[in-house]
């Protein structure tokens, strides 16, 4: 019985994270309609990436500009991810996991993500490795 109640919070989250994840851009982007060319342009090369836990992580480069810039993504996702979450019964926590396993599934050949055991890598044209938490 408990499992049960487990799977269907768990496909609720996934549902929820989805449809966010649909709304932003894939979680690629900042959450609001215009893509910030500064973001893009650290995508791109590499200075940022996908983190497991659905924000986003310098990964080299750090600058007080660059570091501004991500965390103010970051707390526009936290909102998203607080009001989502709130909305799946789910905490931010599970929510955000959630919503990083799909960023990083998204990702394209060449940008970075966070593996499973915290370093950064780049993504090939394989399967990102995700988190065994991963829906």
């Amino acid at each position: 019985m408990q499992r049960g109640l487990e799977n269907r919070k768990l496909r609720r989250i996934v549902l929820a994270a989805g449809a966010v994840a649909l709304a932003l851009g894939g979680l690629a982007g900042p959450a609001y309609a215009e893509r910030d060319p500064a973001y893009d342009a650290a995508r791109a090369s590499g200075q940022v990436g996908e983190k497991m836990d659905g924000y986003l992580g310098i990964v080299t480069g750090e600058t007080p500009e660059l570091r501004r810039l991500i965390s103010d993504i970051n707390i526009k996702r936290r909102a998203v991810y607080a009001q989502k979450a709130q909305a799946a019964s789910a905490t931010i926590e599970e929510y955000a996991l959630t919503a990083g396993c799909l960023a990083i599934a998204r990702t394209q050949p060449g940008e970075k993500y966070q593996a499973p055991d915290g370093g950064w890598r780049t993504r090939t044209t394989a399967p990102p490795v995700r988190d065994a938490r991963c829906p």
